[in-house]
């Protein structure tokens, strides 16, 4: 379950939220009650959304602009970028759902499986590359973007370009993090890296410490 509360059908009397619910579960529908959606997610995004609608409202107006007709980045860039950072994020929601939104534009299953370790592979082309490169500076770097990456990036696109890809990809990076703080969707998952426990009895050997002291003679 998400770590907030989610907002039933009818507490709520926002038309953002009437209008999401009724498009993504149907107009009779409670999505808490009766969650998941067509596309197999639990849904749960849409109702802790629905917790603040003008917030809600925001998100799916960010929404419809990077999809609009009227952006100049090539959708397959677009995804590339979106894709790559719900990866580096670490968001199983952001990377599942983008990996989808790449097959439904045309992208290829061989580059879609090699998006994680795009650096290695050769199934990219330059601008491709240059774009994954961005997206790896925009997630891992804060930002911090070496000039040759972003010489090699102004080579294939113009500066409008660049400022869609820069703000869209940013966009989805916020959107990775929300899910994973909120456990929201797939990104509700237990925390991997816990301590294991070991046998009863047995402590943790100081391998430094034994190698480090002298036997006794």
């Amino acid at each position: 379950m998400p770590r907030l509360r989610q907002v039933p059908r009818d507490e709520s009397n926002a038309p953002i939220v009437t209008i999401m619910y009724d498009l993504l579960f149907g107009p009779d529908r409670d999505p808490v009650s009766d969650p998941g959606t067509a596309t197999g997610t639990t849904g749960d995004w849409w109702p802790v959304f629905a917790l603040v609608p003008d917030v809600l409202q925001h998100c799916v107006d960010g929404f419809g602009l990077y999809q609009s007709p009227k952006r100049l980045l090539d959708p397959m860039l677009r995804e590339l970028g979106q894709t790559r950072v719900g990866w580096a994020r670490g968001s199983q929601f952001v990377f599942s759902q983008h990996c989808k939104s790449c097959r439904a534009i045309g992208i290829s299953e061989e580059k879609i499986a090699a998006i994680p370790a795009w650096s290695v592979a050769d199934c990219f082309s330059p601008v491709e590359r240059a774009v994954l490169a961005y997206t790896d500076a925009l997630a891992f770097d804060g930002g911090r973007v070496a000039d040759d990456v972003f010489a090699a990036l102004k080579v294939h696109l113009s500066d409008e370009e660049i400022l869609e890809l820069t703000y869209i990809t940013a966009l989805y990076e916020m959107h990775a993090t929300m899910s994973r703080a909120l456990r929201t969707e797939f990104d509700d998952r237990p925390e991997p890296i816990v301590e294991v426990v070991g046998p009863d009895g047995v402590s943790a050997l100081d391998v430094g410490r034994s190698i480090s002291v002298p036997p006794e003679e």
